[in-house]
């Protein structure tokens, strides 16, 4: 869908989940988070998170790597209790602080509400989430024909035009 200008109607996405607040740590206010990015490291050159839904912003005083978790210490959480307040929140970042990715990666609010079109031009309608299955990403789309399930390969997709808002793919057998 677009609007008048061209551009697209879709909601700009201004954050990404790179974690979930397990607990807080020790009595200062650290917290132990779940990292929720292929990219770990990120948490180390992070200047400022988010937390919760209301998106609060935090400077990042401290932060490590530790047993599969990220410990931070953040300005203005300085007791356990403070730290309690944020269990089971996700932990975020600003868009324009992402890492950047490959040619050819994209983040899945990127992916997501894309019209897509098979080589052929038939339109099967929009993905409307993402599946992350290990091996490859999957996109469902949905249209008029149902639900489609397309694993995103790049045996499979063709192109992906973010401006246009459109992903071609050449579908396999079976997969119509």
């Amino acid at each position: 869908m677009s609007s008048r200008d061209g551009s697209s109607s879709r909601p700009a996405v201004r954050f990404l989940v790179i974690g979930r607040v397990l607990a807080p740590r020790g009595v200062r206010g650290e917290l132990k988070v779940a990292i929720e990015t292929d990219t770990p490291e990120r948490f180390l050159r992070t200047a400022r998170v988010f937390l919760g839904e209301e998106h609060r912003v935090y400077t990042v005083r401290a932060a490590r790597l530790h047993q599969g978790n990220a410990l931070l210490r953040l300005s203005g959480i300085e007791t356990r209790n403070d730290a309690e307040v944020w269990r089971n929140a996700y932990v975020y970042v600003a868009v324009e602080d992402a890492v950047p990715l490959e040619e050819g990666e994209y983040y899945h609010y990127q992916i997501e509400g894309l019209a897509v079109h098979t080589r052929e031009g038939e339109n099967l309608g929009r993905v409307v989430t993402v599946l992350q299955t290990g091996a490859n990403d999957v996109w469902v789309v949905r249209g008029r024909g149902g639900e489609v399930l397309i694993p995103a390969l790049k045996d499979v997709v063709i192109d992906v035009d973010l401006d246009a808002g459109v992903i071609t793919v050449d579908l396999p057998e079976g997969l119509r």
